[in-house]
């Protein structure tokens, strides 16, 4: 493929006092050079997310599934911006475990998940648009941090992207000034609404736009990935968000900025959409493995429980989809039982071998589904399969 010509860099540079230029770009979309590479990618992605849809739309719980699938998605998604939270923190701590790991952190983590399933369920009465970036935004970053990212508002001074201790004239990226925010963003909702462009290509573009715009002082990437997400929803390609690419851009960090990055200096779009493709790709066989083992289990283990003249262990293994770590406190309180009713469910499960006793303690014992947890811990798979 031939090096872009500076000719089809997709935006402007302009001279901010201070002595730093601040990248603009340019309206989406650019020309496209459907290069043989590109029509594959495309259609390998359109394939298997299609059969993501087909599929994991025909399980039997796919809701039940989607929040552990959001909560690895958050501290995925999380981590690449330093976040250190785990998955197995993050649930225990929801099931009411005490862990060492940060509240703060843990509150990064777990607000992504509340921002998430807040976009959810607005796209019900709200188009994506830049008034539910907002909120998102709020969601995401209320109680973090002293909440100096200003929660839902845009950024009224510039910033930059650069190693710890750079400055605007040393940065490797200075996105554009706080005036032209509004103005970039407002093209962007434009683009999203009235493109006839396939629908994975335009959100690979609408992806790059909204991280090179950068408009808040923090939070911008994890806003940008639920926006993704959001999109695959609200255009019916999915019935439920069980597509995340966190995974693929943590596992290829380098790539994921290093394609963002040339887009802005050499309108290296074509690189950009196959990086993007591939991993929907590789994301929705991942997706479809992970939830069909994972319903495979609850399968049989429902299997195993059933009978004994009480539905509390079978309820309690809903509870497990949902998060596979439990305690009895958490259990008697999410269904409404009582104490010894939720312990004699747990001490069933424990015996059928589905959860075993991950603490020490004599009191408020964590119990997990270690057979569950094992399958959302799994690394992401960026090999094709071959299966689908």
């Amino acid at each position: 493929m031939t090096r872009p010509s500076s000719t089809k860099i997709p935006g402007r540079k302009v001279a901010c006092l201070g002595g730093f230029s601040a990248f603009v770009p340019a309206p989406l979309p650019p020309e496209l050079e459907w290069t043989p590479n590109l029509v594959r990618a495309l259609s390998d992605a359109d394939r298997l997310i299609g059969r993501l849809a087909g599929e994991g739309g025909s399980l039997p719980n796919p809701h039940v599934l989607m929040r552990p699938f959001v909560q690895r998605e958050a501290v995925l998604s999380s981590r690449i911006e330093g976040t250190q939270a785990t998955l197995g923190e993050l649930l225990a701590a929801e099931a009411g475990a005490a862990v060492e790991r940060s509240p703060d952190d843990l509150r990064e983590v777990g607000n992504y998940v509340v921002a998430l399933e807040h976009g959810i369920e607005r796209l019900k009465k709200l188009p994506l648009c830049v008034r539910l970036v907002r909120e998102l935004h709020e969601k995401l970053m209320t109680g973090v941090r002293g909440d100096s990212a200003k929660p839902g508002e845009f950024r009224r001074i510039q910033n930059w992207i650069g190693r710890p201790g750079s400055t605007p004239a040393t940065a490797s990226f200075v996105p554009p000034p706080p005036d032209d925010v509004e103005p970039c963003l407002a093209q962007w909702e434009k683009f999203i609404h009235e493109q006839t462009l396939p629908p994975l290509v335009q959100v690979a573009m609408a992806h790059y736009q909204f991280e090179a715009i950068h408009p808040f002082l923090d939070g911008n990437g994890r806003v940008g990935r639920l926006l993704i997400t959001l999109f695959l929803v609200e255009r019916r390609i999915l019935p439920t968000p069980l597509l995340y690419l966190s995974a693929f851009f943590e596992a290829t960090r380098r790539d994921y900025y290093g394609g963002l990055r040339a887009i802005s200096e050499q309108g290296a779009w074509d690189e950009w959409l196959e990086y993007f493709l591939n991993g929907v790709a590789r994301m929705s066989e991942d997706a479809l493995g992970r939830a069909a083992r994972i319903n495979a289990l609850l399968s049989n283990w429902r299997v195993a429980a059933a009978g004994g003249g009480t539905n509390t262990p079978m309820l309690l293994l809903d509870l497990v989809a949902a998060n596979p770590f439990v305690t009895v406190n958490h259990v008697a309180e999410k269904l409404d039982v009582a104490f010894t009713t939720a312990q004699r469910a747990i001490i069933k499960l424990e015996k059928l071998k589905i959860i075993s006793e991950v603490s020490k303690a004599k009191r408020d014992r964590v119990y997990c589904a270690k057979a569950i947890f094992e399958i959302l811990e799994e690394p992401a798979h960026l090999i094709p399969s071959g299966e689908f």
